[in-house]
């Protein structure tokens, strides 16, 4: 967990497809949000980025407009198409292996709007599922050491529990706030209740 996920081209694919449902982007655009993550996960160099960009074109499930500027090149202005939509979709509705990385974690949750409800609850219940072995093997990893044992490797496995352990807390309390029912839900059983007493 504690090792940034690496991105290549095939794997950013459905990610690209999904930051171009928010809007039509560039590739410098795309580069930027990236890199704004790049503290979770390493941003792809655009060496890694144009070829995935082509390949999604290549494929009908995006395409690029080109606009000229006076000051600046011209900008190719990526747009996913619907093709691409349904292409998303269906990558976002693959169940994820119990054992998936860090990496494939992190690209659903940024696209976690394209999950129904249910789907993004069975994500995170599957993630604290994950992290919760992952937690408790290095519990016993860390009793099984010697007390003159080496304090790197002590240090090591101290850390990555207390990231362990942090996520937890975090999945904890994102499924409790997901489980409770949306203001929109209330008002309309309120709405319901209402007109039932009404008539």
């Amino acid at each position: 967990m504690t090792k940034r996920a690496r991105i290549n081209a095939a794997s950013i694919r459905p990610l690209i497809l999904g930051l171009l449902t928010r809007r039509s982007m560039s590739g410098y655009d795309i580069k930027c949000f990236l890199k704004s993550l790049n503290w979770l996960m390493d941003s792809p160099s655009f060496g890694t980025l144009y070829p995935a960009l082509h390949a999604l074109q290549e494929n009908g499930l995006l395409t690029v407009e080109t606009v000229p500027s006076q000051s600046r090149p011209p900008r190719k202005i990526y747009t996913i198409t619907e093709a691409g939509r349904q292409a998303l979709q269906a990558w976002m509705e693959q169940p994820i292996k119990p054992q998936a990385s860090l990496k494939v974690f992190l690209m659903r949750l940024i696209l976690a709007s394209h999950l129904s409800q249910a789907g993004l609850r069975a994500f995170l219940e599957q993630r604290r599922s994950q992290v919760s072995e992952h937690a408790v093997a290095l519990e016993r990893a860390t009793e099984a050491m010697d007390e003159g044992g080496d304090t790197g490797e002590r240090l090591t496995f101290d850390y990555g529990l207390s990231l362990a352990t942090a996520e937890l807390a975090w999945l904890d309390r994102t499924l409790a706030r997901l489980s409770q029912p949306s203001p929109s839900v209330e008002a309309a059983e309120h709405t319901e209740s209402s007109v039932t007493v009404a008539v």
